[in-house]
């Protein structure tokens, strides 16, 4: 039995998903190519932007850079100027004899110009190492013991940049210039001892006017903190200055990296996570090697498309490949697999049994598919020419063969007819019964024959119909006036192949002409007959002839005993048919019954001589 393909869509038996699978590992390394460029151009356009955000960093903090570097070289001077006059921190220069007064009132005096001369709002102050304030160029605290800002000064080994962010020597947060003052060494090889420090302050509040830096490039807005942003540190990873302002600085830093941790003597570029969860380009300058640093950030490429934030770089490579994949698909569809389908129904169609082939519109299909279609065309015209010749062979085969059991029926009754003749010319009785028994087995045949005369398929006999017209002709010749008999028929519609139509046309022959011959009678009635067929099992079939026996005569002996001609030819042609004779006497009737097995009309003729005789065959006829 052929077994169908799956009429499932997705199928992997389906031709158009083998081409959508062969198509995409067709267009596969195209998709690669185009995800690893894609990749490629992004990790470039990082690069740029990240290089780019470097060089805008430096250019803005140039003018700040300045400043702080004069402010350093300030108090770089001041410092080593303090150092040679110790005067100024309580002792008498012995070089000079200036007193320390003296020195602390040029040193008010001086420290104001210095000022001015660095930038507008920029103060200077000397601290000595106690924390009392020395002399300043404005009015500030007089001492800042006891402080942190002190401690750091005084520990700091050389110049500093660094964040008073509590106001202690301004008027709000700023940014210390610090260089420390040191004394005179005890000996060569002992360090220098640290006496005092010189503070330039840049308060934060003026310090875009400090620096000179334009709007746009030293304070910049953020809007929903998304904006670009310029911001100072040191070395402890101290936030001095920020375009953001102080208090939003916090939340453009990276992430998981602490400024700390950037500190370096190279510039470095990345790209990370703000604490505020949004992604940002940072590029780190050094400035001052070791003292300071400054940050630029500006949002990631993925703030500037927002409606692509979240969409992977391979993702449009990917849609791409798909869309290539289903075009490719489509096109395979209407080429090739549209087409098929058409073939493949006009073929399941004439192998499904319709013979009507109708045309099939291949136009458009490539040409091997036009020249299959046309192959499938002649070949269904040369299949149906064939079947034609079949049909008109087998017809006529019936015909020869309706015409051969014709005149062999013919030919059966002439010799009845002859029989006939020479019965009505015979002396005895003895020639009389033999003849007439030859008779009736001729008739039989002829039956038969014209049984398969009248049947349009010529392959099987249908039983009821040739028992009936067999009971019917040996009941009309055996009965008469003179001898009256009833007839009880009951036969199923069972088909029969020639090979067993034959035997058991001669077997109910031989057995009606015994049952009539001594059939008795019925009691105070006629002679009682009862002859049926029946369908035991889907393949066997049971036979049955009974007659009531009444007053027999002296020589019916010969159908027990079995000796006869009768009972010898019963056995015969049960055995031709493969089936089991029972016989039996019982209540006044004489039952007679033969089972035997239904040939199937596909097979040959298959004979199966009986093993025993199965008695229970007569409860079914009794």
């Amino acid at each position: 039995m052929s077994r169908h393909p799956s009429r499932r869509s997705w199928s992997p038996e389906r031709l158009g998903l083998r081409l959508a699978l062969l198509l995409s590992v067709a267009l596969l390394p195209v998709g690669l190519i185009a995800v690893l460029q894609a990749v490629s151009l992004l990790k470039e356009a990082k690069a740029r932007s990240e290089a780019a955000l470097m060089g805008e960093t430096l250019m803005s903090v140039q003018s700040e850079l300045r400043l702080i570097q004069r402010g350093q070289g300030m108090a770089a001077a001041l410092a080593n100027r303090l150092s040679s006059e110790t005067g100024i921190l309580g002792a008498d220069n012995q070089e000079d004899g200036q007193s320390g007064e003296d020195a602390a009132n040029s040193c008010r005096i001086e420290l104001p110009l210095l000022s001015s001369q660095l930038a507008e709002q920029a103060q200077i102050a000397v601290v000595g190492s106690g924390g009392e304030i020395i002399c300043a160029s404005a009015t500030m605290r007089d001492n800042m013991a006891g402080t942190i800002l002190l401690q750091d000064l005084m520990e700091s080994d050389g110049p500093e940049v660094m964040l008073d962010n509590n106001g202690i020597l301004a008027s709000g947060s700023a940014i210390l210039i610090n260089h420390p003052i040191t004394g005179a060494k005890p000996r060569d090889d002992a360090p220098a001892e640290i006496i005092g420090a010189v503070s330039v302050i840049l308060p934060h509040m003026a310090l875009r006017e400090i620096s000179g830096l334009p709007e746009d490039r030293m304070l910049l807005s953020l809007p929903q903190e998304q904006g670009a942003a310029i911001l100072t540190f040191n070395e402890k990873g101290e936030v001095l200055t920020s375009s953001a302002g102080l208090e939003s600085a916090q939340g453009i830093l990276p992430r998981h990296r602490a400024l700390k941790a950037l500190v370096g003597s190279r510039p470095l570029a990345f790209t990370a996570v703000s604490e505020l969860g949004i992604e940002r380009v940072y590029s780190v300058i050094p400035l001052i090697e070791e003292n300071l640093y400054a940050l630029g950030t500006w949002p990631g490429e993925g703030h500037r498309i927002q409606a692509l934030d979240t969409v992977p770089a391979a993702l449009f490579p990917a849609l791409m490949w798909g869309a290539s994949l289903i075009v490719a698909w489509l096109a395979a569809g209407r080429m090739v697999t549209r087409h098929i389908y058409k073939l493949r129904g006009a073929i399941g169609a004439f192998a499904g049994g319709d013979r009507v082939v109708r045309e099939i519109d291949v136009s458009g299909a490539p040409i091997e598919l036009r020249q299959l279609s046309d192959s499938f065309v002649r070949m269904t015209d040369t299949i149906l020419h064939d079947e034609a010749e079949l049909e008109n062979a087998v017809h006529q085969k019936e015909v020869l063969l309706r015409e051969v059991h014709h005149r062999v029926k013919n030919n059966l009754q002439l010799i009845a007819s002859i029989l006939n003749m020479q019965i009505r010319q015979a002396r005895s009785p003895e020639a009389k019964g033999l003849m007439t028994g030859v008779r009736d087995r001729v008739m039989s045949l002829a039956t038969i024959h014209r049984g398969l005369y009248q049947t349009s398929g010529l392959t099987d006999i249908s039983a009821d119909e040739l028992l009936s017209d067999i009971l019917r002709q040996l009941t009309h010749m055996a009965t008469g006036p003179g001898r009256p008999i009833e007839i009880e028929q009951d036969f199923d519609p069972v088909r029969l192949t020639p090979d067993q139509a034959v035997p058991l046309s001669l077997f109910l022959t031989e057995a009606l002409t015994n049952a009539i011959k001594y059939a008795g009678n019925d009691g105070d009635g006629p002679p009682h007959l009862s002859v049926s067929l029946k369908r035991m099992e889907e393949d066997a079939a049971l036979l049955c002839v009974v007659n009531s026996t009444g007053t027999r005569p002296d020589n019916d002996t010969e159908i027990e005993s079995g000796t006869g001609l009768g009972v010898q030819l019963l056995d015969a042609f049960a055995q031709q048919i493969g089936g089991q004779v029972s016989r039996e006497e019982k209540d006044g009737r004489f039952a007679l019954a033969m089972g035997f097995k239904l040939t199937p009309l596909t097979e040959a003729e298959a004979r199966n001589a009986p093993e025993e005789t199965d008695d229970s065959l007569i409860d079914n006829c009794l």
